[in-house]
Parts: C-alpha cells; sequence; structure tokens
C-alpha cells in the first residue's frame, strides 16, 4: 500500500505470522487475511504482501506451474511482492523455535540455496519498475560461532558473495534490482546494527570487493558498489530499540559507509523501567510475575539490561533474565517480544512505542527506503487477556502504522 504525498513508501505486513505447513497454507494465508485487508485499506489501489517462506515452501513454489499461478492469482486480486523475508528457515509456529532461527545460518550451503530460490521467486513477483528485497538473517547465532575464527568470516562473505553476484547478473540481465537485507538481532552474530556496521567496514568491503570483482570481471571501485548495492540492511526497530541503539546515529553510519537500508521493520519491545531505586520489591515481584506470562517455550525472548551508570547486560532469554530483576543496579529492562505496535502499556511496564515513532519519523524524513513491514508475529504466544480476532489485530496494526506515519 503507497504512503506520502507522492507515493514514494510502500506499506505491508509480513505473512511470518501465519502457521503453514506447505505451500498451499501459505496461499490459503494470503487469501484469508491479505484480501479482506486490501478490500479495508487499499480498495481501489494495489496492495502489498511481505511474503515469508520456508525452505520446503519455497521448494514448492518452484516446483510446476504454481509460481505462475501465484502471480496470476496476484494480478487478478490487485495484489503484489516486492518484499519477502528468508530469516527463518523452517517452521515458525507451534513448536521449539528458539535459537533454531538462525539455522541453517551462513556457513550452510543450503542457507544459500534456500536465499537464491527466494531471488528466483521475487524476480517473477516483483512488479515491473520497482526494487525488491528479501531480509535474512545475522550470519548465525552468536554462541555457535568463535569471534576469532576467520575461516569462518572467510566463509560467511564468500555466501553472501554468491548471492550478491547472483543479484549483479539479474540487474544486468533483466533490469531488476533486488537486495538481500541483513537483519542485526540481539545475540546474533551481528546482534546490533553497530556490529553489522563495523561488519562491512572492516571485513564485507576490504576483502569481499576484490573477491567480486574477480568473479564479475569489474574493478573493484564497481564491485564495492554492488556490493553495497545488493547487500543492504533490514532495519528493524524493535531490535534497535532492545539494543539501546539510537536510531539517528545507527542511520549516520550506515550512511557514511554508503550501507542502504532495505526495508524497514515496523515492530515493537517490552519496555520495563527499573530505576526508581526506592521501588518496593514486591512491586518488582509483581512486574517479574507478568513479565513471566510472556516467556513461552517457542521463541527466544533476549533481555538486554541497562544499568545506572550505562552498563549494559545481556540475558539469552527472558526466565534466565526473571531471577535478577531485583538487582539494585537495574535501571531498564528491554525485551525481545514483538508486542502489537498499536500498543504502549501492559500492566506495570511499557512497549518501545515511542522508539518506533522515532524511527518512523526518520525513515519519512530520510526517505532510506520506500519499504516497511509490519512484523508483529508472536500473536499466538501473547498471554490470553491481549489475544483478540487475528484479522482484526493485523487491522489494528495497520491503522495505528497509519496514523503515525
Amino acid at each position: 500500500m503507497r504512503l506520502g504525498s507522492d507515493g514514494f513508501f510502500d506499506l505491508t505486513y509480513c505473512t511470518n505470522i501465519h502457521p503453514s505447513t506447505g505451500w498451499e497454507d501459505v496461499l490459503a494465508n494470503v487469501r484469508r487475511y491479505a484480501l479482506p485487508l486490501k478490500a479495508r485499506f487499499a480498495p481501489d489501489a494495489p496492495f502489498a504482501v511481505g511474503l515469508r517462506l520456508s525452505g520446503a515452501e519455497s521448494r514448492e513454489l518452484l516446483e510446476d506451474d504454481r509460481l505462475a499461478s501465484f502471480k496470476e492469482f496476484l494480478d487478478e486480486h490487485g495484489l503484489y511482492v516486492a518484499t519477502m523475508n528468508a530469516f527463518p528457515y523452517g517452521p515458525f509456529h507451534n513448536q521449539v523455535v528458539k535459537e533454531h532461527v538462525h539455522s541453517p545460518d551462513w556457513r550452510d550451503e543450503e542457507r544459500v540455496a534456500y536465499t537464491l530460490r527466494m531471488v528466483e521467486i521475487l524476480s517473477a513477483l516483483l512488479p515491473a519498475g520497482m526494487e525488491g528485497g528479501i531480509s535474512t538473517s545475522p550470519l548465525s547465532y552468536k554462541t555457535w560461532v568463535d569471534p576469532n575464527d576467520e575461516a569462518t568470516w572467510d566463509l560467511f562473505i564468500d555466501h553472501l558473495l554468491l548471492v550478491a553476484a547472483a543479484l549483479s547478473r539479474l540487474r544486468d540481465e533483466r533490469g531488476q534490482v533486488i537486495h538481500l537485507d541483513i537483519e542485526p538481532e540481539p545475540d546474533g552474530v551481528l546482534g546490533t546494527c553497530g556490529e553489522l556496521a563495523d561488519f562491512y567496514e572492516r571485513r564485507l568491503l576490504p576483502q569481499g570487493a576484490p573477491k567480486l570483482a574477480a568473479v564479475l570481471g569489474i574493478d573493484v571501485a564497481e564491485a564495492r558498489a554492488r556490493l553495497l548495492e545488493h547487500l543492504r540492511v533490514c532495519f528493524d526497530a524493535c531490535h534497535v530499540a532492545v539494543g539501546y541503539e539510537d536510531p539517528a546515529a545507527v542511520l549516520d553510519r550506515f550512511a557514511a559507509l554508503g550501507i542502504g537500508v532495505g526495508k524497514v521493520q515496523v515492530s515493537s519491545a517490552l519496555k520495563v523501567d527499573l530505576s526508581d531505586e526506592t521501588i518496593d520489591p514486591a512491586a518488582r515481584e509483581a512486574t517479574a510475575r507478568t513479565l513471566a506470562t510472556f516467556a513461552d517455550a517457542v521463541y527466544l525472548h533476549q533481555v538486554l539490561q541497562r544499568d545506572g551508570d550505562g552498563d549494559i547486560v545481556g540475558f539469552p532469554d527472558l526466565p534466565d533474565a526473571l531471577p535478577s530483576i531485583d538487582a539494585v543496579q537495574a535501571a531498564e529492562w528491554r525485551v525481545h517480544f514483538h508486542v502489537p505496535v498499536f500498543v504502549d502499556r501492559y500492566a506495570t511496564f511499557a512497549s518501545t512505542q515511542d522508539e518506533l515513532r522515532r524511527v518512523l519519523a526518520l525513515t519519512r524524513e530520510r526517505r532510506m527506503t520506500p519499504q516497511l513491514e509490519i512484523e508483529t508475529y508472536t500473536w499466538d504466544v501473547l498471554p490470553p487477556e491481549l489475544k483478540v480476532n487475528l484479522l482484526e489485530s493485523i487491522e489494528r496494526e495497520y491503522a495505528w502504522a497509519l496514523d503515525v506515519f
């Protein structure tokens, strides 16, 4: 759905919200949700779908005539796909995901193959004259990788270059611009936007550009430009907030390095104010009990604690953090839980909705990407009192984003 006075921005939502165990489930979910959403928000205009496919579903869609049939379906109903989610490879609902969301990681050839299948799919679906983006994982889960193992970093870069080379050739042959958007996430190898910028500055550009130049038969300067065009960042507002990163400062550094933002994910996290040194221990215990209802067996909910002196302490999951809620030095917790963006208060704590508003304001002012994707995927694991009709919930997400933007 186009936004802005000139229609520059494009708002969609990510279909990773919907459980699926095959292509037919994905298609059924598009029919069930995207069509009524279009009828409400863009009855007389094209309506974007942020498509998420698992590894198996990407194979299915490329079999027989499914991809051509899906394109016909989209065209018939005024829908289109310009952004896709290739971060979670396996099932994303109704079973344990946790750190396995990173598997296979970017050391694995199947991660490359899966990404290239997604490129093939997006190339077939992308409307003429529109750029496309595919978000992906921050290379791996941090504890799986020795940061001092140079061979691992070389493998990461070599595998990313396989995709960058394919995207570069695609532009040369078809005139399509598609980018892979790396998504920093708490406890990923690239856990923050700052770590992603470091990776570009210290490794990807100086090491990758000469390699890509050799593969494509171009000079190093041109190869660097193509790397920056086809390898961008997925700027997830929830993740930026959880990491206590200043979005304006992050975007300034990206701009200085030439790193493009492929898409902004419209998302919000939990925020707990612990700054009052006289806070009643019973009140903190009550907050812990309420927070415990957000802990689940499906997803990781990393907690980053900011102490009064500014130090940051990390916990790998919410249950690991809860016993420390009475730490006197703790000033604030931010919890990686993609809560509904239209809600700003939860009992005795809040959300990072104010931080999301800042990100949207910066996006509107700087126009660093047209692609905005609502990404609240935890509806099925929310506490019971926050669960309502799913279609109504998605509609409220859209209505809030449209009102703020």
